[in-house]
């Protein structure tokens, strides 16, 4: 058995997301003492800006005409391709920026598809847990409701192209301790809060189980 977990916060010591993927993790671990753990910290360790490119120009250049910038390109997608593929349970977390998703995060999508082939679903049949956190509120009613571009994309990346077994969990209202014009939504962010963490260590235990 071996999970792989990836991070995606730009900010690894206050990191929301990391908060849920930990408790996951540490649940997954218990249960599977002494079982590798894959990790790759995208927010501290960013993939090259330009490998999708060297990539993606590489699977349309005869092998023989590719340039040593697309060979690096194709063996780190297939790398990353296969490091994903050989986990038995995968722990993703992954913040809301600006909107959508980071670009460090899309670069990573990206190379695993070039790696895998874009029909190919990697995570068929795959126990993954996504943590998704937001900073401020993105629910029915709220002035942003519709605007979190992230959440969408994943459950369409992990399901519908990598048919990841998934479960999700939501934390909203991140910055609601530290924004002083969000003190109004101190209390329910405290309690969205609360609820992550309960969710964290129930899917843990699901995790953990199969």
């Amino acid at each position: 058995m071996s999970l792989f977990r990836l991070d995606a916060s730009i900010l690894p010591g206050t990191s929301a997301s990391a908060e849920i993927a930990d408790i996951v993790e540490a649940r997954w671990s218990a249960a599977h003492p002494g079982e590798p753990i894959v990790r790759r910290h995208l927010g501290t360790d960013p993939l090259p800006v330009d490998a999708w490119t060297q990539a993606t120009i590489a699977g349309f250049t005869p092998e023989s005409d590719r340039t040593p910038a697309h060979q690096e390109a194709l063996a780190l997608a297939t790398a990353l391709a296969d490091e994903l593929q050989a986990a038995d349970a995968v722990v993703l977390a992954v913040p809301l920026y600006n909107y959508g998703i980071s670009q460090h995060f899309k670069a990573w999508v990206d190379l695993v598809i070039a790696g895998a082939g874009p029909t190919t679903p990697i995570l068929k049949d795959t126990q993954t847990m996504l943590a998704t956190v937001r900073g401020g509120g993105y629910g029915p009613g709220t002035p942003r409701e519709g605007w979190d571009h992230s959440t969408p994309y994943l459950r369409r990346v992990l399901v519908d192209m990598w048919q990841a077994d998934l479960t999700v969990i939501e934390r909203e209202l991140t910055l609601a301790a530290t924004t002083p014009a969000m003190e109004p939504l101190r209390e329910q962010a405290a309690q969205l809060h609360s609820q992550a963490l309960d969710a964290a260590h129930d899917a843990g235990r699901a995790l953990a189980t199969k």
